[in-house]
C-alpha cells in the first residue's frame, strides 16, 4: 500500500474539542461522488483525516487526496474492519495523536456530532464514545434495519457483557489508549462486534452519545441500508 503525506493544518480552521490531537479515520470504497464534500466539511474543524482507500474502482482516493485528507491505499478491497485498523495504525504513528474518531465518507455522519463526542469523553474521563442512534430521536432506519440492529445489540451485550443501545454504529471516538490495545482481526463488518468485545475484554471506560445518521438518497440508491442489514445478520450467525 501507498501513502501520501500526512496534511497541514490550514489557515483559519476554527477552534474545535481537541482539533490538534484527534485524527479521523475515514475508510473509503467507491464514493467518489461525495466523499470530497464529506472531507471539506469535517476539515473545517478537524484538519487531522487519513481516508483508507479500500480497493475502490473509482477516482475516491484522488479526490479525498485533493480535499486534503491523507490517504492510504489497499491493493484491493479488504473490508471496512480492515479500513479501520489500517487507519488507526497511521494514526498512532502521530505522538501527539489523543484520540481517532472513525467516521463513515458516504455523508451519513455529523461533524457536529463527532465533536460533541470528543468533548464528552474528555468530561465523562473515559476511554471510548460510541455513538446511538437510538439515542436521537431524528435518526429514522427503516423497520427491517431496526429490528436487525436491535438483534445486534441484543446479542452483542450478551457477549460482551457492555451494556449498549447501538453496537453497530460507525461513529466512535476511542481514546489512545483504547486503540492500542483493541485488536481488530475481522476484515468486514463483524468487526463492529469485535470492538464492542474488545472494550469488554479490556474493561475499557465506555459512554454513548445521541447521534444524528442522515440516511440520504445517495446512500439509499447505492442499497447501503439494506445491505449492511444483510451483512450484520451474516456477523451475527457465523462469527
Amino acid at each position: 500500500m501507498s501513502t501520501s503525506d500526512a496534511p497541514s493544518e490550514g489557515q483559519g480552521v476554527p477552534a474545535a474539542p481537541g482539533a490538534d490531537t484527534t485524527w479521523f479515520v475515514v475508510p473509503l470504497f467507491n464514493e467518489g461522488q461525495v466523499v470530497g464534500d464529506v472531507i471539506r466539511d469535517l476539515r473545517t474543524r478537524y484538519p487531522l483525516v487519513v481516508c483508507v482507500d479500500d480497493g475502490s474502482a473509482d477516482d475516491s482516493a484522488r479526490v479525498a487526496e485533493e480535499a486534503g485528507a491523507a490517504v492510504v491505499r489497499h491493493p484491493y478491497n479488504m473490508g471496512q474492519g480492515a479500513a479501520l485498523k489500517t487507519g488507526i495504525d497511521y494514526a498512532l504513528r502521530d505522538p501527539g495523536m489523543q484520540q481517532v474518531v472513525t467516521f463513515d465518507s458516504d455523508g451519513q455522519h455529523q461533524v457536529d456530532d463527532a465533536a460533541s463526542m470528543v468533548a464528552q469523553r474528555e468530561a465523562d474521563g473515559v476511554d471510548i464514545v460510541l455513538g446511538s442512534r437510538f439515542l436521537d430521536a431524528r435518526t429514522k432506519p427503516g423497520v427491517l434495519k431496526r429490528i436487525v440492529l436491535r438483534g445486534a445489540v441484543w446479542y452483542t451485550n450478551i457477549t460482551s457483557g457492555v451494556r449498549l443501545t447501538d453496537a453497530h454504529n460507525g461513529l466512535r471516538v476511542l481514546g489512545r489508549e483504547a486503540c492500542e490495545k483493541i485488536t481488530i482481526e475481522q476484515n468486514r463488518m463483524a468487526h463492529a462486534s469485535e470492538i464492542v468485545e474488545e472494550i469488554g475484554r479490556h474493561r475499557l471506560t465506555v459512554s454513548e452519545h445521541p447521534v444524528h445518521i442522515l440516511y440520504t438518497d445517495y446512500s439509499r440508491s447505492k442499497g447501503q441500508p439494506m445491505l449492511n442489514s444483510v451483512n450484520i445478520v451474516i456477523d451475527m450467525l457465523f462469527r
